[in-house]
């Protein structure tokens, strides 16, 4: 049974059967019993579209995804990070809305999602170092939240994001005490808000420790197992390679242990590895013992986080923007050792 179907048998409108329904005031007690009773006789839930018409709202949070970016659809960061949200959103009686865009077309769909009041609002991911799309969104008095940080603007805007620099930092601070002075660091394409902190933070620790970034020791590129491989694959093979290699994904980990292993050396005894881990569901950096050492942070707790603030928001428009800033947990495996000593 639908809603149309439940208020004709009731002889009521739909939009008073849906406001009985949703527990709205200006509804008498003895309307709302009527209808909940009438409802659990007929095994009737009321969908999401039929709640949109006693709120007023969609009920339906955008996530448009440029098809420069389509990537991300497959991706497994992606895909642990949407499952978060996504629990939060039916939770909270949302439904997702999953776009792929041309990237021309972008502006042209967040204009329309807003006049069509199709979404109450609107998660961007993948943000760049001055990402337009904040501007945009704030003009058109659209709710949002950022997952991540755009570091070109500085106009208050709701965002979400792991301390990227000061996990880096860390990282190679940490490789630093072990000895090692050659550090690589293969890291995600840096017009990314996230790798240009990552770079950030890795050349913060070199140069506290009187040393200088090594352009042969530093790459950047879509953070894939094969782009992994062949950067450290291209380093081993120099004159002076580096001792030791941070890398900002478990995939690309997955290349640089390849890359390590082919040239016949023992990751974590000739070159040690530090990447990072989002802790993904369907790829686990081993078990009780880490496989490799890394900075850790949940992104599918940051999709159930980035989730809660943006529906906040919504329920509170004149609620200031919010801001979240999520520390990562160095947490050492069997991939990092002292630096191999010189013969």
């Amino acid at each position: 049974m639908n809603l149309k179907e439940l208020s004709q048998n009731l002889g009521l409108s739909q939009t008073t059967v849906s406001r009985a329904l949703n527990g709205y005031p200006e509804v008498s007690p003895a309307t709302r019993r009527r209808v909940e009773e009438a409802a659990r006789t007929f095994n009737y839930s009321p969908s999401t579209r039929a709640k949109g018409l006693a709120t007023g709202k969609a009920l339906a949070i955008g996530h448009v995804i440029p098809i420069s970016s389509k990537h991300e659809m497959v991706n497994p960061i992606f895909g642990d990070f949407i499952a978060g949200a996504g629990e939060t959103y039916a939770r909270h009686g949302y439904e997702m809305i999953l776009s792929i865009v041309d990237d021309a077309s972008e502006r042209r769909i967040y204009e329309g999602l807003k006049s069509r009041r199709a979404v109450d609002g609107v998660v961007v991911h993948g943000p760049r170092m001055d990402d337009p799309r904040i501007a945009l969104l704030q003009s058109l008095d659209l709710p949002f939240a950022v997952h991540g940080r755009a570091s070109g603007y500085d106009q208050p805007y709701a965002w979400l994001d792991v301390n990227n620099r000061r996990a880096f930092e860390r990282a190679t601070d940490f490789l630093f005490d072990l000895g090692h002075r050659r550090i690589a660091l293969i890291n995600g394409l840096e017009g990314m808000d996230f790798a240009h902190r990552r770079r950030e933070g890795y050349a913060a620790s070199l140069m506290a420790h009187d040393g200088a970034p090594d352009p042969d020791l530093m790459r950047s590129g879509e953070m894939t197992e094969v782009f992994g491989y062949t950067c450290t694959r291209d380093m081993l093979a120099r004159d002076n390679p580096p001792t030791a290699v941070l890398c900002s994904s478990l995939i690309s980990a997955l290349g640089v242990r390849r890359a390590i292993e082919e040239k016949g050396y023992v990751m974590g005894k000739d070159v040690s590895v530090v990447t990072h881990d989002d802790a993904l569901s369907y790829l686990q950096n081993g078990g009780d013992v880490p496989i490799f050492t890394a900075t850790r942070s949940s992104v599918r707790d940051a999709g159930q986080q980035l989730a809660e603030m943006l529906l906040a928001a919504i329920a509170n428009p004149l609620m200031p923007p919010q801001t979240r800033l999520l520390e990562a947990e160095l947490m050492v495996g069997s991939s990092t050792g002292p630096a191999p000593r010189k013969d």
